[in-house]
Order: C-alpha cells, then sequence, then structure tokens
C-alpha cells in the first residue's frame, strides 16, 4: 500500500474507493474525476486503487489530491467482457474488487467504478450485501427533465424483475429522491406502454395495485409513458432493467 502523502494513512470521516482501471477511459479520467469531485466537496478523501507507476503522475498533476489521496497498488482489473461469475471468483485482487473490499471493511464509505457493470452489481451484492428486505440490487440514475431530475430505476441489473422487485425499485428510488433531491414525498410512476389502468401485462397491473396501497411514504401516481421521462412527470419512475436501459440509451 503506497500514499501520496509522506504521513500515514488515516481513515477519514468521507471516505470514497475509486476503481482507477475501470471504464474506456481508465486511469486518466478516474482520477481526473476524483479531483473535479475534491474541488466540489472539499471534505472527500480518496483511496485510489490501480497501478501505482500509472496513477501516482497522473495523481500527481492535480494539487487538491496530495493531502487526504491514498493510492493502493494493484495491477490486475476486470476486462469488460468478463461475466460476473468469473469476476466474483477470480476479481477479489483486482482495482474493483480491492476497492469493493475497502468499503466492506469499513476503510471507505463509498465505491465508484466505470467498469464492468455486471461485475460490480455482482461483487458489491456479495461483498456488501443488500439491506434487509431487498432482494436485489438495482442500477438508479438521476435524468434531467423540464422540471428538474428525476430518479430512474433500473437501468441494467435487473432484466427480469419479478412483483417484489418492483415494489423494492419503487421503496429505494423513493428514499434515493428524498436523500438526493430532497423530495419530502416523492412521486412515483410506474413505466408503461400507457397512462390506462387496464394497459400492459397483468404481473405490471397488480404492481401498480400493490402501490397503490403501500403509498405511506410516497404518492403513487399509476402508470407513466417514456415522453413522461422528459417532462419530469413524477420524481421516481420504476421498471425492469430492460426497459430501463433501453430508455435511458434512446
Amino acid at each position: 500500500m503506497a500514499t501520496v502523502e509522506s504521513r500515514p494513512a488515516m481513515k477519514y470521516q468521507n471516505v470514497i474507493a475509486i476503481d482507477a482501471m475501470g471504464g474506456d477511459g481508465g486511469a486518466p479520467i478516474a482520477i481526473s474525476g476524483a479531483s473535479v469531485a475534491k474541488e466540489r466537496f472539499p471534505a472527500s478523501n480518496f483511496m485510489i486503487f490501480g497501478d501505482e507507476l500509472v496513477c501516482r503522475p497522473l495523481v500527481s498533476k492535480h494539487k487538491q489530491l496530495f493531502n487526504g489521496s491514498q493510492i493502493v497498488h494493484t495491477s490486475e482489473l476486470i476486462e469488460a467482457d468478463a461475466k460476473p461469475s468469473v469476476a466474483l471468483r477470480r476479481g477479489r485482487s483486482s482495482s474493483m474488487g480491492m476497492a469493493i473490499e475497502a468499503v466492506a471493511d469499513g476503510r471507505a464509505d463509498a465505491v465508484v467504478s466505470a467498469g464492468n457493470t455486471g461485475a460490480l452489481m455482482a461483487m458489491s451484492k456479495v461483498l456488501l450485501k443488500t439491506l434487509p428486505g431487498i432482494s436485489r440490487p438495482a442500477i438508479a440514475g438521476l435524468i434531467p427533465t423540464r422540471r428538474s431530475e428525476s430518479v430512474f430505476l433500473d437501468l441494467g441489473a435487473n432484466v427480469e424483475c419479478s412483483k417484489k422487485n418492483l415494489l423494492e425499485f419503487a421503496y429505494m428510488g423513493t428514499i434515493l429522491a428524498r436523500a438526493v433531491l430532497g423530495v419530502v414525498r416523492p412521486t412515483v410512476g410506474l413505466l408503461n406502454v400507457g397512462h390506462e389502468e387496464f394497459k400492459g401485462k397483468s404481473d405490471l397491473q397488480e404492481v401498480a395495485n400493490l402501490l397503490r396501497r403501500y403509498d405511506e411514504h410516497f404518492d403513487f401516481q399509476g402508470f407513466v409513458e417514456g415522453n413522461d421521462l422528459a417532462a419530469g412527470t413524477t420524481d421516481v419512475v420504476v421498471t425492469d432493467g430492460f426497459s430501463g436501459n433501453v430508455a435511458l440509451k434512446v
């Protein structure tokens, strides 16, 4: 373990573990992103996981990263085309695996990676677990709308979803909207092919009926369509990972 600072590494209140080797751009992009984050949020500190010979010169170009940043050396990375099952078996010593381990061990508070999404989700679920009552993690994003921003999930982690999964996504999206967007009582919409209650698959109609009954923490607005995404009709939009990923890329 090598540090950018001369003093020993220490645990900060807000430490972000960064997989510097993941993503199409690799270390240059990851470290540049950390530099921008440090400017915007000075209290943030970073554990940068990657090849020290590659990462150290890049960190040296950003003065704001000198204090509170730590380089943890590993030359192993998870390739973009690696299957999640392979990553689980062989990826613990990779930049992604070690970054996730840092959160699991309590040395970091969050992990950021632009690498293999399937591997990231699989390793995070195994190493970090999910909260009680949540069976599957989801990929959530903030999408710009005419009104402000909306939370949109799932964006691709779960191609096929059960009714229970969609209910869980509604609650997770609500919590994210409250914490990040500051919405006290978020509105929730279920993505469908029409607003009418009889539209869509029967499973989706059942989920809608359940959300109407269990809306203690949010206001369920019913079904929303694709054009509602940009309009910002609701604070949270819930769908399965297949539809969410297609809609996001469109």
